[in-house]
């Protein structure tokens, strides 16, 4: 116990700031083609979604889920971080989830979503992952080299599932579905904090915002 209680959180982050947002930039620049392909899956998830179509919505997010799987934590993040395979599994586990939940039809909403608070949660979060975060690494000067892209960069990819998730799911499905999503964004937030990156407050913003919007959802029908 006492040899646990001496690590901080740094101990775990065994790379500096330039080595993960160059991680990030080599994601960006090995599959750019791949930037606009996914831009246009996550429009059609989002279009697909509002439209009350849960488990196409659904099917959708399994691709992304499985390429950030295997070309981001498989083949790019381990060389920085031994934890890049468990974390690889991971995301394969939460894009079979995806598949089954679509599948089975089990907590998919049957009609077309209202504009309830959850609903405006998962919107916002959905446009922020898909279009304010490429934008807002532009903006902050680095430009798009470090850009993050739904479908090839783990966070927007991670927050585009929960905002989806907290428009078309219900119940047990629901919690399921964004548990391993709020644990990466988590850990992602912790991980820029450790790296002084001003991203940290924004998804550490967007865990607690995507809280409110499943305490919203889980709220008696109706309501959330």
């Amino acid at each position: 116990m006492g040899d646990w209680a001496s690590y901080q959180l740094q101990d775990f982050i065994p790379f500096s700031a330039e080595v993960y947002f160059r991680l990030l930039a080599r994601m960006g620049e090995d599959f750019w083609p791949l930037r606009w392909a996914t831009l246009a899956l996550g429009a059609l998830a989002l279009a697909v979604a509002i439209r009350g179509r849960a488990r196409l919505a659904l099917l959708l997010l399994v691709p992304p889920w499985v390429f950030v799987a295997v070309a981001f934590f498989a083949q790019r993040y381990v060389t920085l971080n031994w934890a890049g395979d468990y974390l690889c599994w991971a995301w394969l586990l939460q894009g079979a989830l995806l598949a089954g939940i679509a599948g089975c039809g089990i907590g998919c909403e049957r009609a077309r979503p209202h504009p309830t608070p959850s609903f405006l949660i998962g919107m916002l979060l959905m446009l922020i992952a898909l279009i304010g975060m490429p934008l807002a690494t532009s903006a902050s000067g680095v430009g798009w080299q470090q850009a993050e892209f739904f479908g090839l960069h783990p966070d927007p990819t991670a927050l585009f599932t929960l905002g989806i998730a907290l428009i078309v799911l219900r119940g047990p499905a629901l919690w399921c579905a964004v548990l391993i999503p709020m644990l990466w964004i988590a850990v992602s937030a912790l991980t820029l904090l450790v790296l002084e990156s001003p991203r940290a407050v924004a998804l550490f913003a967007a865990v607690a915002l995507g809280g409110v919007g499943l305490v919203c959802r889980s709220w008696p029908v109706g309501r959330g």
